[in-house]
Parts: C-alpha cells; sequence; structure tokens
C-alpha cells in the first residue's frame, strides 16, 4: 500500500492563485476544529500562513463560500505556511464566484 494522500485530482500547483483574506475553522481529523488563515487560492487548493500545528499528508475540511464543506490534504509545508490540495475539482463556475466572494476588490483579482 502507498503512503500519503490518494487524490482524485492531479497535482496541479501551476494554477492561477488568487490573494485572499479569509480565516476559516478547518475540522481536523485528528486535532478537532482548528482556525486556519487562507492566504492565497487556486481552483485546485489553497495555502495557509499560520500552519503551526500541520504537518504534510494531513485531512481537512473546510467550508468555503459557494463551495460549501471540501476536503482537502496537506500537500507541502514550509517556515509557517503550508499548501493544500482539494480533493475534488471544483467547478470553474463555482470558483470564480467564490473568489468574487472572497475577494470583493475588483483591481486585486486575477485576469480572466
Amino acid at each position: 500500500m502507498s503512503a500519503g494522500a490518494q487524490l482524485s485530482v492531479t497535482d496541479q500547483r501551476r494554477m492561477a492563485r488568487h490573494p485572499v483574506d479569509h480565516p476559516v475553522i478547518a475540522e481536523h481529523y485528528g486535532k478537532g476544529d482548528m482556525r486556519m488563515h487562507i492566504a492565497n487560492i487556486s481552483a485546485n487548493g489553497f495555502m495557509i500562513d499560520d500552519a503551526e500545528s500541520i504537518g504534510r499528508g494531513e485531512r481537512v475540511v473546510v467550508r468555503l463560500p459557494v463551495i460549501g464543506r471540501i476536503e482537502a490534504y496537506c500537500i507541502w509545508c514550509r517556515d509557517n505556511r503550508a499548501g493544500f490540495q482539494f480533493e475534488r475539482i471544483i467547478r470553474v463556475d463555482d470558483f470564480l464566484a467564490m473568489i468574487d466572494t472572497l475577494q470583493p476588490n475588483p483591481r486585486l483579482r486575477k485576469l480572466r
């Protein structure tokens, strides 16, 4: 049996990242509820900038606007940051609606 997360989406860290300032309460499978701050998000995952107690391979469930509850796996950790990949693909129209909610300033949104 292989170690690590079994994801339905391939690792696509080259997707455009959108800067956001979004606090969430994540449900961790072993540690319970955890506060996290999402600093940027893409169609495939997100990065937090307060990752002192998260390790690579750990799973969390977060609730995002428009998307709802979605599970994510920690793909990398460095210093106080961690990158997560969503366990399923987010539809493009849902993702764009979520970005409009999370980043209301149109000058900070990426060009579409």
